[in-house]
């Protein structure tokens, strides 16, 4: 059954990327028609990596505003999952990043493990029902890396949408449950980090089931709010 689901879920990414080469397009970035992303729009996805993070460090290739944030949500909320190849080498950054920084503690180039696991965080049925596939593994397939579904959710949660910090931190608090993962070395990936409650409590929930967690790693960051 599992590996039923996983075929049909690639099934229906690659039926949206073929169809985006037929149907009428507009570049995902700025409108312009009949491209899916101009080149100043791709130029504005160079990563330029950043780190935040408390209970784990969480390393992002973008900052989520402007082009890099319409391109996210087009392929989120749009069904263009051919942008994830747009967006893969801002996710590989900060991997890169997260692996250097787990490796010796400075973010001094290392050679990374090779046997470093990589988990997403889960995507939500609801989610997965509306879109048809899981934006994470996505872009991470074009990064080069292999998802490993290793957490899933233990409770339901609210929308983090408008909620603060210590909200979000509330919200999500014990709602995950890791697989085996005893003796692992693993970086927790994601879409768009906000907060970090998240990916705290993906860390939090590896951990207690026996995981290294080196960091987290995402395709961008919100800016930080003050207030």
């Amino acid at each position: 059954m599992g590996d039923a689901v996983w075929l049909s879920a690639t099934l229906r990414s690659a039926l949206a990327e073929a169809l985006a080469l037929v149907l009428p397009v507009c570049c995902a970035g700025c409108d312009e028609p009949d491209v899916a992303l101009c080149e100043q729009c791709r130029a504005r996805l160079h990563p330029r990596v950043t780190s935040k993070g408390r209970g784990v460090r969480i390393w992002s290739g973008l900052a989520f505003e402007g082009v890099p944030a319409r391109v996210v949500r087009a392929l989120k909320e749009e069904g263009r999952t051919g942008l994830g190849r747009e967006l893969a080498p801002a996710l590989r950054a900060a991997v890169d990043a997260a692996l250097r920084a787990g490796e010796d503690g400075s973010g001094d180039a290392q050679s990374p493990d090779p046997h470093i696991v990589f988990v997403p965080i889960p995507t939500s049925r609801a989610a997965f029902r509306r879109r048809g596939y899981r934006v994470i593994e996505v872009v991470a397939r074009h990064a080069g890396l292999h998802p490993a579904r290793l957490l899933r959710a233990s409770r339901t949660t609210a929308d983090q949408r408008g909620l603060g910090r210590e909200a979000r931190r509330d919200n999500v608090a014990g709602s995950m449950r890791a697989g085996a993962v005893a003796g692992l070395r693993i970086v927790v990936i994601d879409d768009v980090v906000t907060t970090g409650a998240t990916l705290e409590e993906a860390a939090r929930a590896l951990r207690a089931g026996g995981a290294e967690v080196l960091g987290a790693a995402t395709i961008a960051a919100t800016a930080r709010r003050r207030g």
